[in-house]
């Protein structure tokens, strides 16, 4: 009997969940691997796929509900679509991509995953792109929306209007606060009570 309740404890112990170590930041050996180039790829094709789905709908949009053009004010995609336009490819380019690069074409989104030091989930993908699609939802008749730094600051070069550059600072400094907050919010909050958990589960192991 003893000896079971030893194995069982030992297969508890076996099944300990350990994080991963933090991957650097900045790592100069990745510029001589082939990974780092194919991920650079990736990351290109992406972005470029994405601003391209993206931005052909809003211009759509605004084509569609255009009275200059003979649009209808009711027409179109309207802010719902668009909103499904950018979570919807967020959520296809993680899918496709994340296994090679490790990213989601967003700088603020990258910003908080490497705080947070975590691993990207096979789920993950799925609650990336519902955010984006809820934050473009709630915020598109408000401020227009800009949670990608790199976006906002392309959009701004190519209409190039004072307009365009006074407000620019809310789009790059809102999502990295905001992923600063999520990766806070991650390490102190919620995976400090799955640590808590899990200990609380190896001493009720340790006693059996």
């Amino acid at each position: 009997m003893k000896d079971a309740r030893v194995a069982e404890h030992g297969s508890f112990t076996a099944k300990d969940y350990h994080d991963p170590p933090p991957a650097p930041l900045i790592d100069a050996r990745e510029l001589t691997k082939w990974s780092f180039y194919r991920a650079l790829i990736a990351e290109f094709i992406a972005t470029l796929l994405f601003l391209y789905i993206t931005v052909l709908t809003v211009i759509g949009y605004k084509s569609q509900i255009d009275t200059d053009l003979k649009g209808d004010q009711c027409g179109g995609v309207g802010i719902l679509g668009i909103a499904w336009a950018f979570g919807g490819m967020i959520f296809i380019l993680v899918y496709c991509t994340a296994g090679i690069s490790d990213e989601v074409s967003n700088g603020s989104s990258f910003f908080g995953y490497r705080l947070s030091t975590v691993t990207l989930e096979v789920l993950a993908p799925l609650p990336i792109g519902f955010a984006v699609f809820m934050i473009h939802l709630a915020t598109i008749p408000i401020t227009g929306t800009g949670i990608n730094p790199a976006r906002s600051l392309g959009a701004a070069v190519i209409y190039n209007q004072d307009k365009a550059w006074d407000d620019l600072w809310i789009f790059r400094v809102g999502p990295f606060i905001g992923a600063a907050i999520a990766a806070f919010y991650h390490q102190f909050i919620l995976r400090a009570e799955a640590v808590k958990a899990l200990r609380s589960f190896r001493s009720s192991a340790s006693h059996v």
